[in-house]
């Protein structure tokens, strides 16, 4: 056959794979910095727990009390079934297990809603879907890029557990677990995110469903009775899989059907709908709602109410569950003094009083804190990148007055946040009959605000002068700064290096009275971070 011949056939074959390969490439590009930073989390959290083991378990006793104080129920309920903890991979499934599929499951939320219904509600899919490649195969293709990230973390968690010298079954079984469930909750927001027409009530219903899940995981540990609860939640499936122990392959294999089932779901949807449209048709006109448009104050607070009101109800519900087992935990460790000591040595420390449990949940805050912090800081450089902050711009409303109205909502907003959280755990405790009042929880969770103000700062300063890199630095006081005092503490590092923390000078209040200099330090580079940030913000070009 002559080359003439042939070169027609591969030339229409090019032309048809270049644009879909084109739509791999731009997918991959808008999750691999976050993807990284999440496959780079699960490797290392999992890495740092493992190795901290021989230490914890130094004393033979160790394990078995670790055990007895899992079969509290109320331990079960937060920290999930105590499986395998004499085994290095068995306990560290058990310390970071739950924490990390959360965690992965809700990057997988937001990536997957991010890249498919946010850039179609932005327009930005208007010419890519004008072309040769129909929307199910742009669907699919973006699908791939985001499942990667969950597969590459559950093979980093695999690693890292057989590099440690675990059982190869055990490791294989949590890794690949952990894979799936991150895939399962891709494959879920991409249907959310076909069913309605706009990314905010997509992601919505895709994070009801994470809460949903991760509640009937806790009620399953914490109430023998209802533990067929696990077969309905993808947590559930997780633990059932009983890494180190049983290491089922069965609930794996369902999570796996039903991430399949989700996944098919969202691409039959996606052939029965409109471009910017969904499943759920949008509201008919109403009449328009004027509250809060009057000025740029206003406008901030009207941004910020719908946002705080879906966190606030997630965060104050698990620290609601943390106050109505607090009394539950304490009672059990009080009269088991040697296992307070062994939850001491695992890094429970001063669990044998409510204060002490507090004390240790509510620095845990600050880190969701400080991620509504970026979250908002983030939406505010969306909108600006859409444009839709235009017309603001446009207007006798200065730049600083623009910015300065988000700030102001955010701050407002964050303190309420964490107020809500304070007011739950007492109201937890206070049902149960325990001995904590409401000034404690306040002054326990106000505590964490001066770390949530460096990662506000770090966010105006981030968004005057590396508005693409907002998430990532804002995180760096409140995750990067627990990850930092965690690695220190691991390997024994100077205590230079651990005083970079910020969770390093923060006291366990209500435990002890909080640490005024500590504080004031902290809100002071926060302010000087908002003054660079606004310096930054005056002198760059919009959209830049």
């Amino acid at each position: 056959m002559s080359i003439a011949a042939v070169s027609p056939t591969v030339t229409a074959r090019q032309a048809t794979s270049t644009p879909g390969r084109a739509v791999t490439r731009l997918a991959v590009r808008q999750v691999r910095r976050g993807g990284l930073i999440v496959v780079a989390l699960t490797g290392g959290i999992t890495a740092l727990v493992a190795a901290t083991y021989a230490e914890v378990m130094a004393d033979p006793a160790a394990a078995g009390g670790l055990r007895a104080l899992a079969g509290n129920p109320a331990i079960r309920m937060l920290f999930g079934p105590p499986v395998g903890l004499d085994t290095a991979g068995g306990f560290t499934v058990w310390r970071v297990g739950t924490f990390l599929a959360v965690m992965l499951a809700a990057w997988s939320v937001l990536a997957t809603t991010r890249i498919t219904r946010g850039e179609e509600d932005s327009g930005r899919w208007d010419l890519l879907l004008a072309g040769r490649v129909p929307l199910r195969t742009v669907l699919i293709r973006h699908l791939a890029a985001v499942a990667a990230v969950p597969v590459a973390a559950g093979s980093a968690v695999t690693a890292v557990l057989l590099a440690f010298g675990t059982a190869t079954p055990g490791a294989l079984v949590h890794g690949a677990g952990t894979a799936l469930l991150g895939v399962s909750f891709v494959a879920v927001a991409a249907l959310t995110a076909q069913i309605f027409p706009t990314r905010t009530p997509a992601t919505g219903a895709a994070v009801t469903v994470i809460g949903v899940g991760l509640l009937a995981r806790m009620v399953g540990d914490g109430v023998t009775e209802l533990g067929w609860l696990h077969w309905l939640s993808p947590f559930g499936l997780l633990g059932l899989s009983g890494p180190y122990v049983q290491d089922r392959v069965v609930p794996l294999v369902l999570l796996l059907v039903a991430a399949a089932v989700a996944a098919v779901g969202a691409l039959a949807a996606a052939g029965r709908r409109e471009v910017r449209a969904g499943l759920v048709a949008s509201r008919p006109a109403r009449r328009p709602r004027l509250a809060l448009l009057g000025s740029v104050e206003g406008f901030a607070v009207r941004r910020v109410l719908r946002p705080l009101a879906g966190w606030t109800i997630g965060i104050g519900g698990y620290y609601l569950l943390i106050g109505l087992t607090a009394v539950s935990v304490t009672g059990f460790l009080a009269d088991n003094p040697a296992l307070a000591n062994e939850a001491a040595k695992a890094g429970f420390a001063d669990m044998s009083s409510i204060a002490g449990v507090t004390a240790t949940l509510f620095a845990i805050l600050a880190m969701p804190a400080g991620g509504f912090v970026a979250v908002r800081m983030g939406a505010f450089v969306a909108a600006e990148t859409d444009r839709r902050l235009m017309m603001s711009a446009a207007g006798p409303i200065s730049r600083v007055q623009l910015i300065g109205a988000e700030i102001a909502a955010t701050a407002g907003a964050v303190a309420v946040l964490v107020t809500a959280a304070g007011s739950a755990t007492w109201a937890g405790v206070a049902v149960t009959g325990g001995d904590f009042s409401l000034v404690e929880a306040l002054t326990g969770v106000w505590n964490v605000l001066p770390i949530v103000g460096l990662s506000l700062g770090a966010a105006v300063f981030a968004t005057g002068w590396a508005p693409r890199w907002v998430g990532v630095v804002a995180g760096l006081p409140t995750t990067g700064g627990f990850l930092l005092l965690v690695i220190a503490e691991s390997i024994a590092a100077p205590g230079w290096v651990r005083d970079l923390s910020p969770f390093a000078h923060l006291a366990p209040v209500p435990l002890v009275d909080a640490d005024g200099t500590a504080s004031t330090v902290m809100l002071g580079i926060a302010a000087a971070l908002v003054v660079a940030g606004l310096a930054g913000y005056q002198r760059r070009d919009l959209r830049s």
